[in-house]
């Protein structure tokens, strides 16, 4: 049973635009109280500041507000002082209360809300993006409280600065302890002048002999104060962390810091006791003037800070900052883009509070799932460390061991069947309308985490036909499902496909990510075991958090050798497939890629290699993850999203059902002709085919791969060439932030330059098979995405990854290469070999243009071992069976029935083709079952023929 704990907050709207603050603050509260229902909030409102002495009070701090205050769990302060007629009084009545409250602690964070905000800093965006510092200030002691001499009749004046080891100890702890609160802890910088302040002497040996005794966990790097001040001047991020320091430094440089914000009313700042009595939260700018109504983002962040600093609800703090940034962020970061009049926008503060309540409604049903996790009707489960003796397992059976329930050794075997936990499950629009069915049938149960869903809607939509029946009715219901379900991570209409951003932005090493598309082995890049399910399958990991697997058998891949210049994971992909084809050593195994040349596999090149392990045969993919991907996911924006990976590397002696080796300086630039995506061959043994389109793009397609295309047109216009007037081109980027970066660089205007047509994130050519979806659009539909269609005998160069009969365009033939290729042979629409256009391009520019530049590889992964989880599996419920024919045990049952052959590698898309899913119920998708390579077997099944 959930116990309701009331905490009395104390709110004092003070004067200006505080009163307006404060209704803001009360809505907020009363959010997370309704949500939660664990949380309540007794507010009340107490005359402070100008406010109560213009109410006929005698002091700017009534005996019954600081009665109040001292009787709270925490202090919220909206506005004080900025008033002429009143001069200093309600200032001074704020240090009393500071004073009266034994604050002796200014906790104040400066980071940006979202990026968004970045452009209001007169710092250029990329020196201060990704600033986040916290200060930690002493608030009652040094200069500002020692003795001091007004100027007498000499003219002599003094100030003097007194510090104790305690009151530095104090101060000390708390930013160890609240340093500890991050994986791995944030760097303390202790700010003092112990070149020549014998109180900073003191301060530098008591710190120094703090951390290392309570916190040697802590990197602690000392800071003389004219040299902070330089830093935040010149590289603020450098300074990331906490910074620790004495009073009046503290008080220039968190003002100093705080103004790279650029705007007065975003930053918030407390004064707390460091012994656990009530705190005072307050947004930074208190005085009246301006209209800081118009910006609540400051009493949000106070109200954040209040949560985690002074009543010790993180959970809660954590999802309004989650929700501020939702509400900020732009449509890349699937953000709702909602910009304050303030910030030069039009949006109203009751609009902007209105989207911010939504958002944070669905991080607190995130909080609310994940606090049920923990409360187990059960004991908790009992993890068992390693034993000494376990057999040899690779990465794959690692993850899976770590994931399982109900292992009494921490090791699994190849063909055992066990039930893991699921960290995530991804959709599409399409595929989802198919997962709806089973959702209906479970009577639409709540979801076990509506932060571990990733639903995008990328397969059949463009912004030319997104108003079109079929594509407004499944974009509906995906949009239907988000609000119902309260998903976090719901990218609308060509945010991204699918697999780009999700990879990029959510997977960790590690991790299970089971997804209802084929190519959902693209996670796998990361470190994580990357599955692809029917989507049927996916319901219900996504409903229970669980699903039943059978521990795979392991192909591995182990690379060796050096990348040459100008190939990519694409033409890596394609090398493997050419060597070993389709389902030959992955067929329906993990394959899991190691290796010394790993480390010259950048992370996209290693997307695009865990793409295409589907069309290798295997069932998942996982790559070792080692310091690239560690320093890939640090630079992610979401803290939640950085820090939850293990890394695992496989034991000497693991087994593996096949194990080989390639040798990447063997890779060069290839083409798999249609229909089969390991019939490759050279690109030279290809020179001239004539060509009706040339496409980049598909998931497969990476940023790295479309900027070393444009670099490849670059070379060929700065070479004279010029694209001929016949034939189509069109890049399609994989997600809208991919575009931005692109058009940064100038990338698009390479391809724009050329003949291309630039398209909106999505599946696009990848998918433009005909479209015939029985009872939702007319038959004579041209494709799943009715615009990107391949006419019918049009010939095709694609850097996508499929090449199969249809799959671009009814009757037309398409050829898989890399995004290189495909742009050097853009310009004659004859196949062609870029090498030569790749030696035009300087190497130095193409690594600057990937942000590979003069970086180093120093971010290490703390390598993980795997825990088996002791709970008790739940007894599974069946479905009641009465009514099915069953045949009872020992009895012998013949069947006889003509079979039906079919060549090898019979894939998806010729059991049921993309274009008839996901169909209006079962009846209607078999009505297409091999819809054009066994078009009678439909009547046979209709008239009866057995089928096993």
């Amino acid at each position: 049973m959930v116990h309701t704990k009331t905490f009395n907050i104390a709110v004092l709207p003070g004067d200006g635009a505080g009163p307006a603050l404060a209704a803001h603050a009360r809505r907020v509260l009363d959010a997370i109280q309704q949500t939660r229902g664990r949380h309540a909030f007794v507010l009340s409102e107490l005359p402070f500041g100008a406010f109560a002495l213009d109410a006929g009070a005698s002091s700017a701090l009534p005996v019954d507000t600081l009665s109040s205050c001292k009787a709270a769990d925490a202090v919220l302060l909206c506005g004080c002082g900025g008033l002429a007629h009143h001069g200093t009084q309600p200032e001074q009545a704020l240090l009393r209360l500071r004073s009266e409250l034994g604050t002796n602690a200014n906790i104040r964070p400066v980071s940006f809300p979202s990026i968004q905000l970045v452009a209001a800093s007169a710092y250029k965006p990329d020196v201060v993006a990704d600033l986040d510092i916290t200060f930690v200030r002493d608030l009652t002691g040094g200069v500002y409280y020692g003795r001091r001499q007004e100027a007498d009749q000499h003219g002599l004046a003094y100030d003097t600065t007194e510090y104790s080891r305690h009151r530095i100890q104090s101060l000390a702890q708390w930013a160890g302890r609240h340093a500890m609160h991050f994986t791995p802890p944030k760097t303390v910088h202790s700010v003092d002048k112990a070149n020549v302040m014998a109180t900073s002497r003191l301060w530098r040996s008591t710190v120094t002999d703090l951390f290392a005794d309570e916190f040697p966990q802590v990197p602690l790097q000392h800071v003389l104060v004219d040299a902070a001040s330089e830093t935040l001047s010149r590289e603020p991020t450098a300074l990331n962390g906490i910074i620790l320091t004495e009073n009046m430094f503290g008080d220039i440089l968190s003002d100093q810091a705080s103004g790279i914000i650029g705007d007065p009313n975003v930053v918030a700042s407390s004064a707390i006791p460091t012994d656990g009595r009530a705190g005072i939260f307050e947004p930074l700018s208190l005085k009246a003037g301006g209209n800081p109504a118009q910006s609540p983002i400051a009493i949000i962040q106070a109200i954040s800070l209040m949560l985690s600093l002074g009543l010790g609800l993180r959970a809660e703090a954590d999802a309004i900052d989650n929700a501020l940034r939702r509400t900020l962020d732009p449509p890349e970061l699937v953000g709702a883009n909602v910009q304050l009049k303030t910030l030069g926008a039009c949006t109203t503060t009751d609009d902007f509070m209105r989207t911010f309540l939504d958002k944070l409604s669905y991080f607190l049903e995130a909080a609310n799932s994940v606090d049920e996790l923990y409360q187990p009707s059960s004991p908790p489960a009992k993890c068992i460390s390693n034993p000494t003796k376990t057999r040899p397992m690779g990465i794959v059976e690692k993850i899976i061991t770590n994931a399982a329930l109900g292992l009494t050794t921490p090791e699994v075997t190849p063909g055992q069947i066990v039930c893991v936990k699921v960290d995530w499950t991804i959709t599409s629009e399409l595929l989802w309308a198919g997962m709806e069915k089973t959702y209906d049938r479970m009577k639409r149960p709540r979801l076990y985490r509506n932060d571990r869903v990733w639903l995008a809607i990328d397969h059949i939509v463009d912004p030319r036909t997104n108003h079109l029946p079929k594509q407004k009715g499944l974009i509906s219901k995906a949009e239907h499902f988000q609000q119902e379900a309260k998903i976090i991570d719901f990218l609308p209409a060509n945010t991204s496909i699918m697999h780009t951003d999700f990879t990029r932005e959510r997977a960790q090493p590690g991790h299970i990510v089971v997804g209802s598309d084929s190519h959902t082995c693209s996670a796998g890049s990361m470190g994580a075991l990357a599955v692809g399910f029917g989507a049927a399958d996916v319901v219900m990991p996504m409903v229970t958090g669980e699903t039943w697997l059978r521990v795979p058998e392991v192909c591995r891949i182990n690379f060796v050798g050096k990348l040459p210049y100008g190939t990519s994971g694409k033409d890596v992909i394609l090398h493997i497939l050419g060597l070993f084809k389709r389902n030959t050593i992955a067929f329906q195994r993990a394959v899991e890629y190691a290796g010394d040349g790993l480390c010259e596999l950048s992370m996209d090149a290693r997307f695009a290699i865990a793409n295409m392990t589907t069309e290798f045969g295997g069932m998942g993919a996982c790559f070792e993850a080692d310091e690239r991907t560690t320093e890939w996911i640090s630079r992610r924006t979401l803290p939640q999203h950085k820090d939850r990976g293990l890394y695992f590397q496989s034991d000497a002696g693991a087994q593996y059902a096949e194990e080989r080796t390639i040798d990447l300086s063997d890779v060069r630039v290839t083409v798999a002709l249609f229909p089969n995506p390991d019939d490759v061959v050279s690109v030279r043994d290809c020179l001239g085919m004539q060509l009706d389109g040339c496409f980049v793009g598909a998931c497969t397609t990476t940023e790295e791969d479309i900027i070393l295309g444009g670099l490849v047109l670059e070379a060929g216009l700065s070479a004279g060439l010029t694209p001929t007037n016949n034939g189509k081109r069109r890049v399609t980027p994989g997600s809208l932030t991919i575009v931005k970066r692109l058009e940064e660089r100038g990338i698009l205007d390479a391809y724009r330059q050329a003949g291309f047509q630039v398209g909106a994130p999505g599946c696009s050519y990848c998918i433009g098979e005909p479209l015939f979806l029985s009872g939702m659009v007319a038959t004579n539909s041209p494709g799943i995405n009715d615009v990107d269609v391949a006419g019918e005998g049009e010939v095709w160069l694609s850097s996508q990854n499929r090449n199969f009969r249809n799959r671009m365009g009814k009757g037309s033939f398409g050829n898989i290469t890399s995004a290189s290729a495909v742009a050097a042979s853009s310009f004659t629409m004859e196949v062609t070999d870029p090498s030569f256009l790749l030696s035009r391009i300087d190497p130095k520019r193409y690594e600057k243009f990937l942000g590979r530049e003069m970086v180093t590889l120093k971010l290490a992964p703390t390598v993980s071992e795997p825990r088996a989880e002791n709970s008790q599996l739940q007894k599974p419920i069946l479905a009641n069976v009465s009514s099915v024919n069953t045949v009872a045990s020992g009895t012998n049952r013949k069947v006889r029935s003509k079979v039906q052959r079919f060549g090898d590698n019979v894939d998806t898309d010729a059991i049921i083709p993309a274009e008839f899913m996901p169909g209006i119920d079962n009846a209607d998708l078999g009505s297409h079952c091999f819809e054009y390579y066994r078009p009678e077997f439909r009547q046979r099944a209709k008239d009866g023929a057995t089928i096993v």
